[in-house]
């Protein structure tokens, strides 16, 4: 094992590294036993940051949103441009805090409580059905694109309201705005920012008009919800709207379908936990736990503290960033038995998959419902399925995207 000392920012956070080795779990093990806070400087004028790598520190964290803030950085993105330059590309809820995070999550919250979600399992089960029979028709598939991203997509451009022709669209921007840093999604002479920033003005074009024509003429979908909401006694600032449906397009599209697909990878990888499931099919709900905590698709988020603190013996200054790592801390050791190995069977399962506290995925009910009905339909149709190509990744540290898996 390396020495914690010896490791830099880029053994972590490198998207290079992401895309061609996929997560650094040696390096997030050897922190977590030797340096679990450990602060990485970055080259030129970015700020440096704290590596949260345990399970407890980030609950810690986590359950004190007034001393620990979202904003004003949401990440750790090394390609980042420095200090004081990087530009407001959106403004919703993973850069809000109290109060107002509460108040702009409560406008769409009832579309995604377990009853509301519940409602929408028939629905999700025709759409599954109808790309497996898709499906089964081909010798040879894309998973991600034949099935995980199509499925995705459909429902939650069902619940937007928006119509089927624009889905190919809202693909193609989330590419673009989760995946900016990949030379695929890239736009071309533009660096990641640039390229985000287009993505961003696009749907921001495009949503602007669907708002306007749901002021006009309502109906049962979450654009009419925030076209008509207001903040404080006032409508909901347009930049705060649009900004609203640009997290709602990115994270309901990208995490779940990573999900999915690297949930079926690590099936493919490991067939006696799928002969296990098709044996026992009432496991599907701990299989989908264990495929999110397994998989890991939000990487990390960052904290900012309001004030100095200590933690294993470090001094924390306010304002530092604390860079919370999802996917080391769904690998500690301390709280999990094998945590390298998959199993459909584990419980408890206490992964952080979905976050905690105050920022809890507003979507995981809805994550949940689509992955728990897509094993449902998938395993039992199984007979064989192998990888027909390489399983490539978005070149990204923040979310694990799945581009290709041929199969």
């Amino acid at each position: 094992m390396r020495d914690a000392s010896a490791l830099s920012a880029d053994d972590i956070l490198s998207p290079d590294r992401y895309a061609q080795q996929g997560y650094p779990f040696d390096a997030w093990r050897t922190l977590r036993e030797q340096a679990p806070l450990r602060w990485f400087d970055l080259e030129g004028e970015r700020p440096g940051f704290w590596a949260v790598t345990l399970r407890a520190d980030i609950l810690e964290l986590s359950k004190q949103p007034d001393r620990f803030l979202n904003a004003p950085r949401l990440a750790v993105f090394p390609e980042s441009p420095g200090r004081g330059k990087q530009n407001r590309l959106v403004r919703n809820l993973l850069n809000m805090d109290r109060p107002e995070h509460t108040t702009f999550r409560n406008v769409s919250s009832g579309w995604f409580t377990p009853r509301a979600i519940g409602r929408r399992r028939k629905e999700v089960e025709r759409i599954t059905r109808d790309l497996l029979d898709a499906l089964a028709q081909n010798e040879q598939a894309d998973f991600v694109e034949d099935f995980a991203a199509p499925l995705t997509l459909s429902v939650l451009a069902e619940m937007l309201g928006v119509p089927r022709a624009d889905w190919e669209k809202m693909f193609r921007w989330t590419n673009r705005v989760v995946g900016a840093s990949d030379p695929e999604y890239q736009l071309a002479a533009t660096t990641p920012s640039e390229s985000m920033e287009a993505a961003r003005d696009e749907m921001f074009a495009y949503f602007l008009d669907m708002v306007e024509q749901r002021r006009r003429e309502a109906r049962d979908d979450i654009i009419s919800v925030l076209a008509h909401a207001e903040i404080d006694g006032a409508p909901m600032p347009p930049f705060e709207l649009l900004s609203y449906l640009v997290l709602l397009v990115a994270a309901g599209n990208e995490t779940t379908r990573n999900a999915a697909s690297g949930g079926l990878l690590a099936l493919i990888e490991n067939p006696a936990e799928l002969e296990t499931l098709q044996r026992n099919p009432a496991l599907v709900n701990s299989a989908v736990e264990e495929m999110v905590r397994f998989t890991s698709p939000v990487i990390q988020f960052c904290r900012t503290p309001t004030r100095d603190f200590e933690m294993r013996g470090q001094k924390v200054r306010a304002g530092e960033s604390l860079c919370l790592f999802y996917a080391s801390a769904n690998r500690d050791e301390t709280v999990f038995d094998e945590p390298d190995r998959f199993r459909v069977s584990r419980s408890p399962n206490p992964h952080l998959g979905f976050g905690i506290g105050e920022h809890f995925c507003l979507g995981a009910n809805l994550a949940r419902l689509e992955l728990r009905v897509i094993f449902e339909q998938l395993v039992p149709r199984l007979e064989w399925m192998e990888l027909a190509g390489p399983f490539e990744r978005m070149r990204s540290s923040f979310l694990g995207g799945v581009k290709r898996m041929p199969v």
